[in-house]
This record gives C-alpha cells, sequence and structure tokens, in this order.
C-alpha cells in the first residue's frame, strides 16, 4: 500500500478542515474481524475538488457521500476516492476489519493464564486506517466521539470518559480536537484501580490475570502521577486539557507508552509482577512523566508532519527525565538518561543513517517512520537540555507556553516554535537551531593546555569537573561551566588547580563525546569505581564504551575496566548497562569465536563479585543474577545448579528464580542440548502465561538440532507468529548451532529477509534487530549484508533497520582488525 506522501498531506490540509468523526465499532464478531461504522462530517475550501480516505479493511461494505452512494470497488492500496465534494460533507462508511497481533491497529491478545480476549488500539503512525476510516495525518485534527459494542463481561475505556448505557453498549464523550494517531479505546475483563488528584479522575488498568500485581503498584502509579500533575501545572500556563487520566497497562505492545490524551496505553510489563529493581521502577517513573508531557506538547500542540517528530519526542524525553529527577524520589534519573539513552542515540549519530534532529526531506509516511530512534529521543532531549542551559528555565518555559498559548488544539512547526523562544529570550534562537538541529553528527570535547576544545561545529556550554583524590576517593573539587565556539577554545578559570582528574562534559550538559589526556585516563583506569559522583561514573563509562567502539581501547582493555571496577558499582543501570554492551557488544561481536568463552567467563565472574559484594543492593543483585545466566555459557552444571535452587558465590540457595530468570537459565540449557521440546513443553504446562510462552519460544529456538532450527526458521519467516513471540524465537536463534549450519543460516537471512517488508514495520524491525547475525562479525558478512541492502524494493523500514546493522557490523570488524 502506497505510505502518504507529504504533497498529498499539504494539498488534502489545503483542502479539507475536518469538523468530527463518530465511530461506532462492533467487537462482538469474533476473534478475527469486528465492524467499523463511521460518519466523518468535513468542510472543503474548493466544492467540486476530490480527496481521498484512508482506510485497510476486510471488506468495505458501503460508503455514502452527501446522501450518494460510492462504488466499493473504488477502494485500492488503502485509498477511496471522494470525489465532487460539496462546501459542507458527511461522509458515512462500513467496513469490516480485522484485529491485528502486530500492535499496529486493533490489537487482540488471549490470555494464557485464565483464557481471557484483551484489545486495544495503537492508532500512532500509519496504523489508525487499520481502525477505522480517516483523513490520517496530524494536521486534520477533529473531535471524535466513539460508541462500542462489546461482550457484557468488558469494561471499555478510550480517550474521553464513558457510559453503560445496557450491558455491552458503551458511548464516550467527544474529544477535544486531536490528531487521528491519537485516538485510541481498550477493552477486556479489566481489573481497575481508581483514584483522584488535584480534580482530575485517575485509573489505572490492566488485565484481570494482573489485579494482585497492579493493587500493589497502584499506590506508586498514583504517587507518581500526582507528582507529575503538579510539576506539569507549575511549568505550563495551561491546566491539563483532556478531562480524566487513565494508564492502561496493555499486552504485547511495541513500545512503552503512547501518549495517548485521557487514556494513555503502557506496556503491561511495567506492571511487576515480580520484584522490580530501582532502575526498572526508575524507567517507569519517568515513562509516566514523558507521557504526560505529551498531553501538552503533542496532543495540545501537534506537528504539522512528521520531520517535526522530535517537537513532540525531544521535549518529552527531556521533561521525563527532569521530573523524574525533581519531583520523585528518583533523584538519579539523569544517570540512567547519560549511561543508557544517550548510547542509544550516540551510536544512531554516527551511522550512515544519520539524520539532523529536525529531520528535512521527509517526503512519506513510510520515511517519517524510522525516525523514531535514539535522535530523535536521546540527541534530541539533549539538545533541549542544552537549549534550556543556554537559555534559562524563565526564558525557555516563556516561549513554550507562548508557543502553546498561540497554537493551542492545533499544529505547528519548527519555525512557530524559535520563533516563541526568540520572543522570549531575545537571542538567537534560529541560529542556535540552524547548528543544533540542522546537523549531523558527534562533536568531541577535550582539554589541553588549560582550555577547553571543541572539535565540530555546534556551540557548547558544558561542564568542566576537576576531582582530587581524598581518603581513597575521586570527589569533585571544582565544577564551572564553559561556553565554547563551534571548533574553538575556552580558556579554563584562572587558578584552577589540575588534579588527577579534569572531566569534560562534567554534568552531562552537552551532547558530544569526550577524550581525556592521558594522565586522567591512567586516574580512569586505575580509580573509576571510586568516583563519588554517579553521573561522572555514567559519562566514563560511556566514554570507555566509546573509545573500544572506536578501537582506541581493545576489547581485552574494556573488558579488564569492567573487571576492575563494575564489581564495586552501586547503580543497578550502570551495571545492567555496562554488562549488557560488554557481553552483547565486545564479547559477541568484537572477540573472535574463539575468544568469546572466555569472555562470558570473565563476565561471570564479575557477576560473582557483585553478588558476593557486601555493599551491592538487591537491585543490583537482579540485575547482576540476569546477567550471570546469560554470561553462563557452556557451563551446564551451573545452569542446572541455578534451576535447582543452588546460587553462585554470595546467594542464598533456597530462593526460587523468578519466571523470567528460570526461562533464561532453561533457554540456556536448550542451546547446550541439556533440554528438548518435550521438557520445555512440561515447563510451559506448569505455569501457562505469556511470559512462559515467550520464554518456551526462545527455549524452542535455541534447540540446536538441524530439525529445530529449521522449524523455529519457519516460524520466524512464514509463521504467525505475535511480534513478541516472533522475539523470543529470534533471542534464541543464534545461541546454538554447529558453525557450517549457522553460517548456512547467515546466508538464509539476507536472501530472505527483504521478503519480510512486506509483513508489515513491526515483523520487519523485530527480523531486524533480534535476528540480525551480528556475532558474525566478518568480512563475508558485511558483503552479505551490503548485497541484501542493495537489492532493489526494499521498503524504508527494511532499509533504515538493515542499514544500523550494518553499520555495527563494519564497526566490529574494524574493532577485530586493530586488535
Amino acid at each position: 500500500m502506497p505510505a502518504l506522501q507529504r504533497t498529498e498531506a499539504l494539498t488534502r490540509a489545503r483542502l479539507l478542515d475536518v469538523h468530527d468523526y463518530r465511530l461506532d465499532l462492533d467487537l462482538t464478531r469474533g476473534e478475527e474481524l469486528f465492524g467499523c461504522t463511521t460518519v466523518i462530517r468535513f468542510a472543503c475550501a474548493e466544492p467540486g475538488s476530490e480527496t481521498f480516505l484512508d482506510l485497510r479493511p476486510v471488506e468495505l461494505l458501503r460508503a455514502v457521500l452527501n446522501g450518494r452512494p460510492l462504488d466499493p470497488a473504488a477502494l485500492a492500496d488503502g485509498r477511496l476516492t471522494l470525489p465532487g465534494l460539496a462546501a459542507e460533507n458527511e461522509l458515512l462508511v462500513e467496513t469490516v476489519m480485522r484485529y491485528s497481533r502486530t500492535g499496529e491497529g486493533l490489537h487482540r491478545f488471549t490470555d494464557p493464564a485464565d483464557g481471557a480476549v484483551y484489545v486495544y488500539a495503537n492508532s500512532s503512525p500509519d496504523a489508525a486506517p487499520r481502525v477505522f476510516p480517516c483523513f490520517d495525518q496530524p494536521d486534520l485534527k477533529a473531535r471524535f466521539g466513539l460508541s462500542v459494542s462489546a461482550p457484557e463481561q468488558w469494561t471499555v475505556i478510550a480517550n474521553c470518559a464513558g457510559t453503560q448505557p445496557e450491558p455491552g453498549r458503551w458511548v464516550f464523550e467527544p474529544t477535544r480536537p486531536i490528531s487521528t494517531y491519537l485516538v485510541t479505546l481498550v477493552g477486556g475483563p479489566l481489573h481497575s484501580v481508581y483514584s483522584e488528584h488535584d480534580g482530575i479522575p485517575l485509573g489505572v488498568h490492566a488485565r484481570r490475570s494482573l489485579g494482585a500485581a497492579l493493587e500493589r503498584e497502584a499506590a506508586e502509579l498514583f504517587e507518581i502521577t500526582a507528582a507529575c500533575f503538579d510539576r506539569m501545572h507549575e511549568v505550563f500556563d495551561d491546566r491539563y486539557p483532556f478531562g480524566k487520566y487513565d494508564q492502561a497497562f496493555v499486552p504485547e505492545f511495541n513500545w512503552g507508552a503512547m501518549e495517548n490524551p485521557g487514556c494513555v496505553v503502557i506496556a503491561d510489563k511495567l506492571v511487576f509482577h515480580a520484584p522490580a529493581t530501582e532502575a526498572q521502577r526508575e524507567n517507569r517513573a519517568m515513562g509516566i512523566a514523558h507521557e504526560m508531557a505529551h498531553m501538552w506538547f503533542g496532543d495540545l500542540v501537534t506537528m504539522r508532519w512528521w520531520d517535526d517528530l522530535w517537537l513532540n519526542e525531544s521535549f518529552a524525553e527531556y521533561l521525563g527525565y527532569r521530573v523524574a529527577t525533581e519531583n520523585t524520589r528518583f533523584t538519579g534519573a539523569w544517570t540512567t538518561f547519560g549511561i543508557r539513552r544517550k548510547s542509544w542515540g550516540y551510536d544512531a549519530d554516527q551511522r550512515d543513517t544519520t539524520h539532523p534532529i529536525a529531520a528535512t526531506g521527509v517526503e512519506s509516511l513510510a520515511e517519517a517512520m524510522v525516525n523514531f530512534d535514539g535522535i530523535a529521543y536521546a540527541k534530541g532531549a539533549s539538545a533541549v537540555k542544552q537549549l534550556v542551559t543556554w537559555l534559562g528555565d524563565k526564558a525557555f518555559f516563556a516561549g513554550i507556553n507562548e508557543y502553546l498559548a498561540r497554537h493551542r488544539y492545533g499544529n505547528a512547526d519548527l519555525a512557530d516554535f524559535l520563533t516563541a523562544l526568540a520572543g522570549s529570550s531575545g537571542r538567537d534562537v534560529q541560529g542556535w537551531a540552524d547548528r543544533w538541529l540542522g546537523t549531523t553528527g558527534v562533536d568531541t570535547l577535550r582539554i589541553e593546555g588549560g582550555e577547553l576544545i571543541a572539535e565540530g561545529s555546534r556551540p557548547h556550554r558544558a561542564g568542566v569537573g576537576v576531582y582530587h583524590a581524598v581518603g581513597g576517593a575521586l570527589v569533585p573539587r571544582e565544577r564551572f561551566e564553559l561556553e565554547v565556539a563551534p571548533g574553538g577554545r575556552a580558556q579554563l578559570p584562572v587558578g584552577v588547580v589540575g588534579g588527577a582528574l579534569l572531566l569534560p562534559n562534567d554534568g552531562d550538559l552537552t551532547w558530544a563525546k569526550i577524550r581525556l589526556d592521558e594522565a586522567s585516563w591512567r586516574t580512569v583506569r586505575s580509580s573509576l569505581s571510586t568516583i563519588t559522583d554517579q553521573l561522572a561514573r555514567a559519562v566514563l563509562w560511556e566514554h570507555a564504551r566509546d573509545r573500544v567502539r572506536d578501537a582506541e581501547l581493545t576489547p581485552a582493555e574494556y573488558l579488564e575496566l569492567v573487571a576492575d571496577h563494575l564489581p564495586r558499582e552501586p547503580v543497578d543501570a550502570v551495571v545492567e548497562t555496562v554488562l549488557l554492551f560488554a557481553r552483547a557488544v565486545v564479547v559477541q561481536t568484537y572477540l573472535p569465536p574463539e575468544e568469546r568463552a572466555g569472555g562470558h567467563a570473565l563476565l561471570r565472574q564479575v557477576c560473582d563479585r557483585l553478588l558476593a559484594w557486601d555493599g551491592a543492593s538487591e537491585s543490583v543483585r537482579r540485575v547482576a543474577r540476569q546477567a550471570a545466566i546469560e554470561n553462563a555459557v557452556g557451563e551446564p552444571a551451573l545452569l542446572w545448579g541455578w534451576l535447582s535452587g543452588s546460587r553462585s558465590a554470595g546467594e542464598a540457595a533456597d530462593e526460587a528464580l523468578e519466571p523470567e530468570l528460570r526461562w533464561a537459565v532453561l533457554t540456556r540449557l536448550a542451546a547446550s542440548g541439556e533440554i528438548d521440546e518435550e521438557r520445555i513443553a512440561a515447563e510451559l504446562s506448569c505455569e501457562p502465561n505469556d511470559i512462559a510462552q515467550q520464554g518456551a519460544a526462545a527455549a524452542r529456538g535455541a534447540l540446536p538440532g538441524a530439525a529445530a532450527k529449521e522449524r523455529a526458521w519457519e516460524q520466524l519467516f512464514r509463521g504467525g507468529l505475535s511480534n513478541f513471540l516472533l522475539a523470543g524465537t529470534a533471542q534464541g536463534f543464534w545461541l546454538s548451532g554447529d558453525a557450517e549450519l549457522q553460517e548456512a543460516y547467515v546466508q538464509r537471512y539476507f536472501e530472505e529477509l527483504p521478503g519480510a517488508g512486506s509483513r508489515g514495520d513491526m515483523v520487519i524491525r523485530t527480523l531486524g534487530q533480534r535476528l540480525f547475525p551480528a556475532g558474525w562479525s566478518t568480512a563475508r558478512t558485511v558483503r552479505l549484508a551490503e548485497a541484501c541492502l542493495a537489492v532493489e524494493g526494499l521498503t524504508p523500514a527494511t532499509r533504515r533497520v538493515l542499514g544500523d546493522h550494518l553499520d555495527d557490523l563494519r564497526r566490529a570488524v574494524r574493532v577485530r582488525s586493530a586488535r
């Protein structure tokens, strides 16, 4: 189906003023299909002209424009031509639609725990026409009235408050003007908990089998939600504009959350059924703040076209971390941003597929979809953080509120945003934006000869820290901020005394690599774990990661740094991120195959030391426990010990493994041939929930025999698995198989991946990210990937995910050759 082009969107926006939609959904028609009756009222600026409607039904039953029937056969490639428009129009469309299994459209899920059925609508970019006929572009906002027929035992929630006039029938108040991609509903035998804060009705909802977990988590969810509302009402002149505020935790959701006004949809893995780490709780708090920020920045005022996606995501990302840090108990959230989110963005910004924060030349919706990446989120948030540092809070939020006031319930673009900020600050914001939002790549900051040097194209306001050794620890003695021009130098303040460590970008205020002087790097090598400032440690761990990626630090030297200093790291987000990179990238792609067992053994020993460390919190211990299992490669006796209850150093022997960890152990045992399909099926039958289903998919994918591998491959490329089971199967696939068998599948991967693009963006993302043979980091694999990328007709999502991983593959080959 052709993706919407920018030129088409501009024409349709010039012609149409959409007043409202009345949607009536019938969810009682069985497991595969649902009914949708849609009435759209809209004006046309040029009577007599024509436009088109976006819809992807199983069957178009009827379409009537201003009383005139349209031929259903005119529907082609997801578009229905609407000829002979009047000044004011009413369009009636009756369709039969299909439920989704990929999280795009109206997703249907059967809970294996109790057989209950749930649905939720994900209308985000290009998915709304899978739910209802519409003019699917962000600048054709309208009011949406929704009615739903559903099974009588269901609860249904949506963007606005609703009533139940009779069993099985739900009617919802019309929304304020919103974009099509923000329309949602959630239905099923939901477990719900309600509260209220500052006059705003609050609700949290999850499937019935998570009811006990939701009851446990509700108090913290409401506490964080209330704190976020209080802060939003401090910084925004407008109060929350969308009435009630529901947060629905839904299964098999592809993203972390979606900012539908009045009904935020969140992945239900964030209803913690087992004890969670502080990093997981912090991430949830940040996500709550992030989605709430969207109520103003994205929902109240929405981008005109997808090249301004950053106006939504960068601002929400920045405010999410700031509010989590300043208004909840998670005061170290910027540390997590520095070590985890920024690495995502730094990697994206150094690939061939990089793009400006304010992307230009996004000519189709399909192209826009691939820009939901680390640049739009992490780099964009870093740019906003730098902008706030440069302008100051007062001028920044004054400009934001002017921007919101001018475009309330409408659409805006980058020029509108910059005009408002320039007016509030009196500064050359356009010049700043040209440097920061219209360029690509990562600058570098270094200190030489008493000067901060910026190598690159952007101005920076950056911190510099001077650290001294005191009582066996490295503590900051002096911190100051300097402004340095693009490619320029800034003198350190007179009287600054050199220390054991001079740290550029101390405080992580800007978007830049750093390079330390030789003396400071020696200090890091010997004393990283003694630095008292956790954000500084995060900046330096990222610096070490960057150096090994750039082949300035050997994989062995990086692993030595991990072994020397991670066993005394108290921040679980740092421990988790460093261990993940060390295992998944350094060991599995930078080391040659014959050295990988030794790398895994070293990392498992690091985990054992963390588990035995008296200073480790329970959160750190949980992270170490998971990583110990992931690194127990070729050690079946150890895995059987974990499964039976005996543990690594420092662990109690009688503590049962949590379900995810148990399945991680079983997957490793399957990969080593220690268990078979019969054992996997028996384990699954003991607790047949979705966690077990995903774990079983990974374990089956990991079975080493040729027949098992072929079955898994068929499921991956020709099966009808949901995205989550697809991801599980892919996760296990490369864990086993002899070299000859794996090499054959590497070639098949690149031969068959292009054809998978027709299965949709989420499927190709899963196959591209989870199944890419990154461990085969050889020149031959590079050639295979390059040939695949050269195939004509690749979808934009296929081209992007393949291009990203090819870039990483080339980097791995360079690192290996430089050892």
